[in-house]
């Protein structure tokens, strides 16, 4: 293995660095994250830098020589300074050493030396250092063999892995984290210390671990982190709803599916067609409440019924309590899993307009999203059904198409307004006006009339007539 890598490092943002920290008359390294993804041969645009001074000193001076009057922005308290330069992420601290209380993981902290600071690091992937010290520019320091671990895709602790996870159980988080998103091996005896201390991650806030299955579900392969969630007692303290899902029960020999293993190939499956972070969670959770509805009857086998709805009930408590938001995008999740059974049904029966403008009508601008979920929850063994399923998903989405051409149905709005009800017919706001709207938008939906203002009115017209009102 190579011991420089000053080529790597030949920008103008290292040499601001390196002429500043010989004028301070103190040593600076980059550190972390950025040194591994630069060997890995990742793009990166967070830099960090540890250095034996002032970090904010030396921030403020690198950010003066890049660009007069750039602004840093610093704390005090923490030691620490960052600023934005040409698109990268820079942070400054000065290099430490940590102590913990058990009841936090905000660390008690002093001044350090280089080897303090990468004593304190998560992995030995991120423990690694390059120098920017003018005399040994561009050296490796690498205590703890992360490069090795980088060529054999381990993900190991620097030091004892209860200590480090005891100290900070976020950690435990990230491991599973970083393995999932490199595709690299939890060491045995790191992965074993991570269910030893899987009761810590009581102390971490639901912000920052929410944060990690994020980054998880993002992955290229979500289900490894899930299923290593689960395997190490993690799972279970974080989103008990999903753990739930494990086992399979078996009555009269007939059993039913695995929903765990099911829900994470229907994650897996989603992947490659979605980039939307809410619609992975909607994978997720779209069977959410197949534990509480699950039934066994004579003569149909097991059933779920009513599991979509009571899913997209369970939703908002989850995201609650998981501080995930409860904006459009808890209610754009809810919508999927509410939603999700209706194109199956679709597509096993012959396919009416009416029951088309009525799945358009619900799902409006989440149609594809939706049509993209149902796709990925066929996970049958049986290639020839799966085949069937997909070719009829495919005359649906044509279906949709032609309906919302001809009927515009898609975030439909009534033709004929409320206030226009009121107006022609003298009324206040009373229950015939929402009688008649809700007249109006179920025969646009049945196909009796067309969804524009002419059909709406005489509709309304005849519909007033046999509730015994008359226009003014």
């Amino acid at each position: 293995m190579k011991d420089n890598y000053s080529e790597y490092i030949s920008s103008d943002i290292f040499k601001a660095i390196t002429t500043q920290t010989s004028r301070l008359n103190t040593e600076s390294y980059v550190i972390g994250g950025y040194v591994r993804d630069l060997l890995l041969n990742r793009a990166s645009k967070d830099i960090d830098i540890v250095t034996t001074g002032d970090g904010i000193e030396l921030a403020k001076h690198v950010a003066n020589v890049l660009k007069p009057r750039l602004k840093v922005n610093y704390f005090r308290n923490f030691g620490t300074a960052q600023f934005k330069y040409k698109g990268v992420d820079l942070e400054f601290v000065g290099a430490r050493k940590e102590s913990y209380n058990r009841d936090s993981r905000k660390p008690v902290v002093e001044k350090g030396s280089l080897e303090d600071d990468q004593n304190r690091r998560d992995f030995t992937i991120n423990a690694m250092a390059l120098s920017l010290n003018k005399a040994n520019f561009g050296h490796i320091i690498d205590p703890f063999n992360g490069r090795a671990d980088l060529q054999n895709k381990i993900i190991r602790t620097p030091l004892d892995p209860d200590i480090t996870f005891d100290d900070d159980p976020l950690r435990m988080m990230r491991g599973i984290r970083f393995a999932t998103q490199l595709g690299f091996k939890i060491e045995d005896e790191t992965l074993k210390a991570i269910s030893r201390n899987c009761e810590r991650i009581s102390i971490i806030s639901n912000e920052r671990i929410v944060d990690e299955l994020n980054k998880i579900m993002m992955s290229p392969k979500p289900s490894v982190g899930f299923k290593l969630l689960d395997s190490t007692g993690l799972l279970p303290l974080i989103i008990p709803e999903v753990s739930a899902l494990k086992g399979v029960d078996v009555v009269n020999g007939i059993a039913h599916k695995d929903n765990f293993h099911h829900t994470l190939k229907v994650l897996d499956r989603i992947v490659p067609h979605t980039n939307n972070l809410w619609l992975r969670w909607a994978a997720l959770l779209h069977d959410v409440a197949k534990p509480q509805t699950k039934k066994f009857i004579d003569g149909q086998g097991w059933t779920f019924h009513g599991h979509n709805y009571i899913g997209s009930k369970i939703i908002p408590r989850l995201f609650r309590r998981l501080k995930l938001p409860l904006n459009e995008k808890m209610k754009f999740v809810q919508k999927m899993v509410n939603l999700h059974m209706r194109p199956i049904v679709l597509s096993e029966e012959e396919v009416s307009d009416s029951a088309v403008r009525r799945l358009l009508f619900e799902a409006g601008d989440d149609i594809d999203e939706l049509m993209t979920l149902c796709e990925a929850d066929i996970t049958s063994k049986n290639e020839v059904k799966v085949k069937q399923y997909l070719s009829n998903f495919k005359l649906v989405r044509q279906k949709l198409k032609e309906i919302e051409e001809k009927d515009a149905v898609r975030n439909f709005q009534p033709p004929v307004k409320g206030e226009e009800i009121m107006e022609l017919f003298g009324l206040k706001p009373c229950r015939e006006v929402g009688v008649l709207k809700n007249a109006i938008k179920e025969a646009i939906l049945d196909g009796e009339i067309h969804n524009n203002y002419d059909e709406a009115y005489q509709f309304l017209l005849s519909k007033a007539s046999e509730m015994g009102l008359t226009p003014k």
